[in-house]
């Protein structure tokens, strides 16, 4: 698949590979595994820069490939045989005084487990040199956890050395449609919502699809749940090494809120236990979760939770859940079973797009949805302009036909008398389905 997007973010490293050349810069680039940083950076700089993969290996056996790379762009092996990082790196902040030199180290955070006394060894050189060396240093890392213990929190070597914090995020839907029309210009509303739905943006997870040439909803379940198909595994691997040890439960609570249980007491009855401290990790920790309230309330009274990463909820939804059937291989069993609560489970993510799609306008400050105490009464989106003084309520459904504008009308009557906000607004309804996307 051909590079889409990240204009934005391929300007700025430009912009501080330039900066580089006057004073030393320190980017670290975040963001979940697939989301396309490796790729960016490569994208970014069309000319030879310094690649140094952080696998996990022996630190010496590292530094012989990083000599490698360092011989084969720089034409300036170092002498002898090195097997500490901290010596590599020293001899480029040194070398950076001489000319130009841009490093990428990509999943950074795995020095904890190659050596942890890399950051720290690191720290004193940038800290020596970083005033006479012209390097433009980015470090990557998946595991998110990890890099933002290293560089915010405070007792950490590293915290704070950066220059740049840059967070890549995944696409959005008017990317999507590009890429979908390029791939396959006919294509539906339902096609469009699936790969939204699926794929959630993720760059690796877009490309697997288009390159298999699955650009139909039909053909992208096929390609998903098939023996060789790699997101079959991919939640246990995006996030086994994220949770460690109490994998099983955050999976078990995330299954749940994938499944509809997004009260805290709705989950705990389904898990037989306690789990406030879990949610408070997925959610500050991990940003896997987030606690959502309806629209101007004040208390965590009628709190929901919910899974942001679509394709997580997909993988939790079904994959998860369903993987004793993969276990006997009963593949085309479980493809039914999603063909059969497909309407039901991308109905919500149509939700989830068209607040995406309002979002990407820059068209209001707020943008949330509303449920009454009993949650009989529901808004699915609501989206404010506080500068304008405008306000717009929006119901989605997947099909027109099942839009009811004056339910909605009722509805919203309901949450002016509940809340008493927006009272000098000018509001207005509207509903959409498959049809406005």
């Amino acid at each position: 698949m051909q590079f889409f997007d990240r204009i934005r973010e391929t300007e700025s490293l430009q912009q501080i590979r330039q900066l580089s050349l006057q004073h030393a810069q320190f980017t670290v680039l975040t963001g979940r595994r697939r989301i396309g940083k490796t790729s960016l950076v490569f994208h970014a700089y069309q000319e030879p820069f310094l690649y140094f993969f952080v696998s996990k290996k022996a630190e010496s056996e590292l530094c012989e490939a990083y000599q490698k790379e360092m011989a084969d762009k720089l034409g300036m092996p170092m002498l002898g045989r090195v097997t500490r990082f901290a010596d590599i790196f020293e001899y480029l902040m040194q070398l950076a005084k001489q000319r130009p030199i841009t490093l990428f180290i990509d999943e950074f955070q795995e020095f904890l487990k190659v050596n942890p006394s890399v950051y720290s060894d690191m720290q004193k050189s940038w800290d020596i040199n970083k005033a006479d060396a012209h390097i433009n240093l980015i470090v990557g890392g998946s595991v998110q956890s990890m890099i933002h213990k290293i560089f915010e929190d405070k007792k950490e070597p590293l915290y704070n050395r950066q220059t740049t914090m840059m967070r890549l995020n995944r696409f959005t839907p008017s990317v999507l449609k590009e890429i979908l029309s390029a791939h396959h210009p006919d294509y539906t509303p339902d096609d469009l919502l699936a790969l939204y739905s699926f794929t959630g943006g993720v760059a690796k997870y877009v490309e697997l699809l288009m390159d298999k040439g699955a650009v139909t909803r039909q053909q992208m379940i096929e390609a998903i749940v098939q023996p060789d198909s790699v997101f079959l595994a991919e939640g246990k691997n995006l996030l086994i090494e994220e949770f460690g040890k109490d994998y099983g439960v955050y999976f078990s609570i995330l299954s749940a809120i994938a499944t509809g249980h997004s009260q805290r007491s709705q989950i705990e009855d389904i898990l037989g236990k306690e789990i406030g401290g879990y949610l408070t990790m997925l959610e500050d920790t991990y940003g896997i979760i987030r606690k959502h309230k309806p629209l101007f309330a004040t208390t965590n009274s009628n709190v929901r939770y919910r899974l942001d990463d679509n394709f997580l909820t997909f993988w939790f939804r079904f994959i998860f859940k369903y993987n004793y059937m993969l276990e006997i291989d009963a593949f085309e069993a479980l493809r039914e079973i999603i063909e059969r609560d497909y309407e039901t489970f991308s109905g919500k993510m149509l939700e989830r797009y068209f607040k995406d799609l309002l979002i990407e306008s820059k068209q209001f400050t707020q943008i949330d949805n509303w449920w009454s105490r009993n949650g009989e009464d529901e808004i699915d989106i609501i989206a404010i302009n506080e500068l304008t003084k405008q306000a717009s309520f929006y119901e989605v459904k997947r099909s027109e036909r099942e839009l009811d504008m004056p339910l909605l009308e009722q509805r919203k009557n309901t949450f002016l008398v509940a809340t008493r906000q927006l009272k000098k607004y000018a509001i207005t309804t509207t509903g959409l389905s498959m049809n406005d996307m």
